[in-house]
């Protein structure tokens, strides 16, 4: 950049306004707070993927997840819990990594402060010194208008005394013609000389100002290009958290993909399998005519037959009326 548009849009008429110069300024000094507040940016996003960084290595290393998995699902576990502990990771060093932006970004703003800040002082001598002459000026001319018309007075004063037959009265009126021609003569230089210097003061402060836009431009033109490579890195870093990211979670979606539904299953049965026979059935057994089929061995049917011995026959004999016989069967019956 040329710095060719600052120096030619920001004058004013008024030799004491600064008002041009004063908004370069001030545009200057949005500049660098608009830095300070990306620089903020960065730090609180830095702080904020340090803490979900965190959260997610606590996450990973402290939180069981599915451990009593088995087989090729428990490797996949184990490679999703490791990849999770690597994105978390990442995130910590991309907080780093922020971190040291905001601090690049900072050491910027204050070389600008420091470049615009020597400008500045040259400047301020600059428009102290075109005011104080200014003002110098003014006083002078203002003092050679006065004498001009103390001249006047005095000639009038002379004109008017043309008649007057007093000759020492029309005496003090030349003496005092003369003496204000003198005066005006002399406060006519003076006020020349003032309206040189004053003339010479202000080439020097339109140079100034003329060379003070051009640093300020320059600097302006290496402030945005700054901000915008240093948004464009941001978004680029962000982008590469997420292509780490990914990258981390194919491997997992990877190791998913060795995941064997009847291996894990074939596993599990071979690990843990308790038999191939499943429990005999369960017979029917009347209480007063065992089956004469054993039971399977290993299994009780019903009660233990051994504990158990014979129908006992009847004492009574088989018209006593406490007995009444039916189909071969008895049974007892109460009075």
């Amino acid at each position: 950049m040329t710095g060719s548009l600052f120096k030619g849009n920001f004058w004013t008429s008024d030799i004491l306004s600064t008002i041009g110069y004063d908004s370069i300024i001030q545009h200057l000094n949005n500049g660098r707070k608009n830095c300070k507040e990306f620089e903020d940016f960065l730090k609180e996003r830095a702080s904020i993927e340090e803490r979900y960084g965190k959260d997610l290595l606590s996450l990973a290393r402290k939180k069981p997840c599915g451990q009593s998995e088995t087989n090729t699902l428990k490797r996949a576990l184990e490679v999703f819990k490791q990849q999770v502990d690597n994105v978390a990771q990442s995130h910590i060093h991309l907080a780093q990594t922020l971190r040291e932006e905001a601090r690049k970004i900072e050491e910027f703003r204050e070389k600008q402060k420091l470049l615009q800040k020597k400008t500045e002082l040259i400047m301020d001598a600059a428009h102290k010194q075109k005011s104080l002459q200014f003002k110098k000026t003014m006083d002078a001319k203002k003092n050679y208008e006065q004498k001009c018309r103390d001249k006047d007075e005095a000639e009038q004063a002379v004109h008017r005394s043309a008649n007057v037959a007093n000759p020492k009265q029309q005496e003090k009126l030349f003496v005092k013609l003369a003496t204000s021609k003198t005066a005006v003569e002399d406060s006519d230089k003076v006020y020349m000389l003032h309206v040189n210097t004053l003339d010479k003061v202000r080439n020097e402060w339109q140079s100034e100002h003329i060379k003070a836009c051009e640093v300020f431009e320059t600097q302006e033109c290496e402030r945005i290009n700054f901000f915008r490579n240093a948004l464009w890195l941001h978004m680029n870093q962000l982008s590469q958290q997420c292509v780490t990211s990914d990258e981390m979670y194919e491997k997992v979606r990877k190791s998913l993909e060795m995941c064997s539904i009847e291996k894990d299953i074939e596993y599990f049965v071979n690990q843990r399998r308790t038999g191939q026979t499943p429990p005999a059935p369960i017979m029917y057994e009347n209480f007063y005519c065992p089956q004469k089929n054993a039971a399977p061995p290993g299994k009780a049917t019903g009660p233990n037959s051994a504990r158990r011995g014979p129908l006992p026959n009847p004492k009574s004999l088989p018209d006593d009326p406490d007995y009444s016989l039916l189909d071969n069967n008895y049974s007892l019956i109460y009075q």
